[in-house]
This record gives C-alpha cells, structure tokens and sequence, in this order.
C-alpha cells in the first residue's frame, strides 16, 4: 500500500451531530478540505452500523481522507441504534434507516461546504442501502459506487441460496447480535452512554428468529430488493464484488437490469475493498473511486465511460487452499453486458459418468445414457467448502474437492486438447427425482490439475420446492421425475490444456447450507442433463490496450498500539470414537489502542458446526462472541451465545446476551425459541 501524505488539498476532521426531524441524533465524522466553505466540495457518503470511532475507524481514516485531500468532504454516519448515534437497531435496511438516509443527504446538500452534488459508496451494508436509497430518487444523490453488495435480499444474499438455508446466517446474525451490544463511547456523549446502551441490549432482540420466520421469499425479503423494480434507480451506478465473496452476481445482474449509466468491476477478492482486495493482487481503487467521481459529481471528463462497461480478472488454474495471497490472472473487458462474445457451450452427461460436449458420442454407438445414477450424500460433504462470503481470514476458501467428491456424483471431461476460457453464469439442467418431499442438491464446478487436484471454481445449490418458485415453493412426489434448473456463480476461469473439467452433485453441503430435514437420495437420469458452460474467446490485442489500474493507495493510516496480536484457526475434527465431526472457526483479532482516543478493543469469535454420523437430528451451529471497551478505568464487555440445532420439523434457537461494566454484570438475557420449517 502506497500511502499519500502529499494530498492535493490540506483537509481537516470533525465528529458532529445530525438531528433528524424526529430529534433523533446521528453521529457523524468529516474530512473535508480546510477551505471547502470559501471552495465548497461534493459530498462522499459512507453510511453504516459499524461504528466510525472505533471498528472502522482504521479503513475510514485512509479512505476518506484520500477523498477529502482530492477535493471531496468524506462522511462517515453511524446508523440510528449504532455507534454514538441515538435509538435501537433492530433489524437490517429498515424503511426508517433508509428514510433517515435521505434525510442526511439533504442535510449535507445545504451545508456551507458542500456543492449540494452528494455520492454514495459502501460495501456490503452501505452497498445495499446505497441502492436501496438510490432507489427512492433522492435529489441530492448523483451517483453511487456499491460493492459486495445485491439486488435481491432473498435469492442472493447471506440468508439463503436457491431457496436453500445458509450456514452464513446463523454467523452473519451472530456478529450483528455482538455489534448491537456495543456501547456508546463517553468521551463524546457524556453520561447518557449508560442509558443509551441499555436501551440496546434491551431492545435490539434476536435478529435470527425474525430472519427464520421467512423461509421463502415473501414481502419481507422484497422490501429492499431493487430487482423488483430497477427502473426506480435514476442515478449512475458502479458495482464492484470479488470472485471469493458472496455477492459477484449481483454485478452481472445489475450491469443487465439497470437502465442508467453503469459500470461493473469483479477481481480475484474476498469481501474487501479492491484497494485492501485479498486475494491479489488489490488495485489502486481509490485512484478508480476519483475518476468515477470526477465525472459524476464535478463535470470533469475522466474517460472512465469512455472504457468498456465490465472489466474482470480472468483467473487461471491454481491448486486449492483455504488462502490464496494471489491469484494469477489478467484483466479482461467486454463492451457490454450480456456480452453477444460469450456462447454457451453445452456438455451432456453420461451414465459413465462422462462429460462430453453436446453431440459428441451421440453418433459412436453410445446409448446406455439413460441409466439412471443415484446419490444420497453423507454430511460430511460439505467440511471443506469453506464459506459463502469469504473474508480469506482466517482461511475460509474452499479446500481440495477430492474430500468432498467420495459422497457425491461426478461428471468429467476427457484432459483438455484446447485450453477453455469462461465468463458469466454457468447453468445446470438436471432430469432428477427424490425419495422424500423436501430435498436439496449441491452442484459444484471444478478444475481438476494435471496431478488431479481438485480446485471449486464455481458452484450453485437449489432446494427443490423451490424448483419453480422462491415465493410459492411445493413439496416434491417422491418417485416423480422434474427438470430444474440451477444456476451456479459467475466466474471468470481459463481452463488450460491438460486439465479437466469437473461436474460433482451431491444431496448436502453441511455446513455451507443447513440439509434436508431427512437423508434423501437422488435419482439422476443422465441423458435428460446437461452442465452448459458460458464460452468465450480471448480477445487479446484488446486485453493488451486496457489502461491499467495502479498500485493501492491510502491516505496516513490511524496510529494505533498493537497490545495482543490475532490469531486465527479453520479446523475440521472427527472424532471416530463418538462418530462425530466439528467444523471450529476461530477469529480472535487480539487487543489494539487507538492511540487519539485512548481506547483499547478486543474481540474473539468461536463457531462450531457439528453433526453425527448419519444423524441428521444432531445437526448444531453454535457461536460465541466476546467484544471489549477500555479507557483507563471504564470497561465494558460483553458476551453473545448462539445455538440452532433442528429436527425434521423445527429449527430450534437458544441464545443469551451478557454484558459487563467492570466486574459487575449489568445486563442478562436469554431466549428459547422454535420454529417450524417451511420446506426448508
């Protein structure tokens, strides 16, 4: 990381209030120019429940600061409930965070120092309601950058994926139970923090038992979802994800379904910003951030609409890991999107277990392809397939395949005479039937090396209620044969000569998703199947005259004092003797001091998923947080604990709240709660 201490503009910071017309008061930090009232700036806006003073304050600094130094006023705003900002956060993209959000872009567009033009960028939170806001057409809001981000709470995010629970939501609603737990800092709101954070602990409830009230997408999971009517966003959008996060569709469908001017960006990243983006290699987002900006919110012509509308990192084979520093590759574009460039190829399946490009066998005399083929998985298929939204830390990318593909079907091509480039969404059509009424299949795409290796490139899951329908999904026949289709992530792969290409199916993929409420097992009937791959040519002369992006870039970083360093484990245990098996996920990101305010964090969390063999009502995911506060003799800590298990009809939910100020325990709750499953 290149860090900038020579900004264009000297800029200077501030922490203030926004009072909403409720009275309700936001906490606000800004970097802008020192003379932005005699030279009035646009407005870049950042609006989350992260806490600006403290969990992100070390990113904030270095980017919003950039920003301001380059003749921007940078905001960061803690969302109502959260940080130093008054009231209680008691659920993601309420309609009253977004009506708040407008609110803050008309404040900002009549202050002094601001030009009335006014920006938005977030990723993953903040890229959602900086859509979600976009939609509702604001005046202020002239553009938006959103990243890790998506059009559609329900098919594509962290809750579920074709209609199939994720494991993610039981940790992703552990963090947010943790974050809520956080007090309000003293230093700035003064002796109202105990009461504030009271109100918190209180009032902020179990966010996992409202998300499993909604096991199909209903209007809950709509609200918010700008697929359901695009046209509603007027604004110029760039959206940027990573193949290794969750939400790299999301690119590709907004790039279709937005009718504005646009831009899409995916490279080789977890959930991070491009310019932070591991696996490498990151890019000076920062430097592309300002010519998006330039354009939009200041008039001055960049060539950045003059560029090709996607670009993205064409990756090349690599063996697996749990973490990759880099993953090697090169830039490639299309003009626009859907690309007239890319053509499906498709590939049928056999009953040998083949996977031949359409045509091709047809005609020498094979005709067994008809011979069903079935599956009924263990659950440990599934141990090694890392998470959904990879953070690369601690090491949560998928492993080796060839520990998954035992419990399942597979489907190969012969080793490759011609290297094979892919773009977009893969797709898989399947002639399946099942012998129970709810089932899922787990589809996965796979680089299989010249020394067989097994690298996951992409892959897709359905829950087969929700074959034809998310909203209205049906119980299957069991013996009754159905086409699906399931479509898997989009990917970017080249796919070099000598290697394979690899289909698996298998009926579970615990604990990415939570199985079936039984063992099901699926019948396949190959001849009615085929894996349709998205080609495309290299276009090299063109690759070759891309302006390349530059090296990552920062304003000066936070001083802060490293007390306690991290410390990170992913580790897989089976223990034969009980016949039972735990995935432990370990994140303890130590204790440091920001050295300006003198406070001290620390945070661990521990997560568990365990199974017996074969018992799928032993099925647990448990979870432990422990966050701390200190500044000289104030201390507080608490501690969250999450439990679901399940049965063939209920998830079960147990979970307790403990806060502490000092030694004393201030604060305690607990909850019990079941719910049945909804073909889930």
């Amino acid at each position: 990381m290149h860090i900038v201490s020579d900004l264009p503009r000297k800029v200077q910071e501030e922490e203030d209030w926004i009072t909403l017309a409720d009275g309700c008061r936001l906490g606000i930090r800004i970097w802008r120019p020192v003379d932005a009232e005699s030279d009035p700036v646009p407005a870049i806006l950042e609006y989350l429940p992260y806490r600006k003073r403290d969990l992100t304050a070390m990113r904030d600094v270095q980017t919003h600061a950039y920003w301001a130094g380059h003749g921007y006023a940078g905001i960061r705003v803690d969302i109502r409930g959260s940080g130093e900002s008054d009231g209680v956060l008691t659920d993601e993209y309420l309609q009253q965070e977004l009506d708040d959000g407008v609110e803050i872009l008309k404040w900002l567009g009549q202050q002094a120092w601001c030009t009335g033009d006014v920006g938005m960028i977030g990723i993953s939170w903040g890229g959602f309601n900086g859509l979600q806001i976009a939609a509702l057409q604001p005046p202020e809001l002239k553009a938006i950058i959103t990243l890790c981000s998506t059009d559609d709470r329900y098919a594509d995010d962290v809750h579920h994926m074709g209609g199939c629970l994720l494991g993610d939501n039981l940790s992703w609603a552990s963090t947010m139970f943790d974050g809520n737990t956080c007090p309000p800092d003293p230093q700035l709101v003064g002796e109202r923090w105990r009461e504030m954070w009271q109100e918190r602990l209180e009032g902020s409830g179990l966010w996992l038992s409202t998300w499993l009230q909604h096991q199909r997408r209903d209007d809950y999971w709509k609200h918010g979802s700008v697929c359901e009517d695009f046209s509603r966003i007027r604004c110029p959008v760039y959206a940027v994800s990573g193949w290794a996060d969750g939400y790299c569709n999301a690119v590709f469908r907004l790039l279709e379904g937005l009718d504005v001017p646009r831009k899409g960006l995916v490279g080789p990243w977890s959930h991070k910003y491009p310019h932070l983006g591991v696996p490498g290699p990151a890019i000076g987002f920062l430097q592309e951030s300002l010519r998006w900006w330039d354009y939009w919110l200041k008039g001055k012509e960049t060539g950045i609409m003059e560029e090709p509308m996607l670009r993205v990192w064409m990756q090349d084979s690599v063996p697996p890991s749990a973490r990759y520093e880099e993953r090697p590759g090169r830039w490639v574009a299309e003009p626009n999107w859907p690309s007239p460039r890319i053509e499906p190829a498709p590939f049928r399946l056999t009953s040998g277990h083949d996977l031949l490009p359409a045509g091709q066998g047809a005609d020498a005399g094979k005709t067994d392809d008809d011979i069903p083929l079935a599956v009924r998985s263990p659950l440990s298929v599934g141990l090694y397939a890392g998470k959904w939204c990879s953070y690369n830390a601690p090491p949560d990318l998928p492993h080796d395949q060839r520990d998954e593909d035992g419990g399942s079907l597979i489907f190969q091509t012969a080793r490759l005479d011609e290297a094979i480039e892919i773009c977009g969404q893969p797709v898989v059509e399947l002639d399946i039937e099942a012998d129970q009424p709810v089932a899922m299949v787990a589809l996965r795409l796979s680089d299989i090396a010249q020394d067989d290796k097994a690298t996951r490139i992409s892959y897709g899951l359905l829950n087969l209620t929700h074959r034809d329908s998310d909203e209205f999904p049906e119980p299957l026949v069991p013996g009754k044969r159905y086409r699906v289709r399931i479509l898997l992530k989009h990917i970017a792969q080249h796919f070099p000569v000598g290697n394979a290409i690899r289909l698996s199916l298998s009926t579970s993929y615990w604990p990415l998703a939570w199985p079936s409420p039984v063992p099901v097992k699926l019948t396949v009937h190959p001849a009615g199947c085929r894996l349709i791959l998205p080609c495309r040519e290299p276009q090299h002369d063109e690759e070759a005259a891309l302006p390349a992006f530059g090296p990552p870039e920062a304003a000066p970083p936070l001083a802060v004092t490293l007390i306690q360093p991290s410390q990170e484990a992913w580790r897989v245990i089976r223990d034969l003797a009980q016949d039972q098996t735990t995935l432990e996920v370990i994140n303890d990101e130590g204790t440091f001091r920001i050295d300006d305010i003198d406070l001290e964090l620390s945070s661990r969390v521990t997560e568990r998923y365990t199974y017996a063999y074969g018992n799928y009502d032993s099925l647990s995911g448990w979870t432990e947080w422990e966050r701390s506060f200190r500044r000289g003799d104030w201390m507080v800590r608490s501690v969250t604990r999450t439990l679901m298990t399940s049965d063939a009809h209920n998830f079960r939910l147990r979970a307790t709240l403990d806060a502490f100020e000092g030694d004393s325990r201030v604060f305690a709750k607990s909850w019990d709660e079941e719910i049945p499953r909804d073909l889930v």
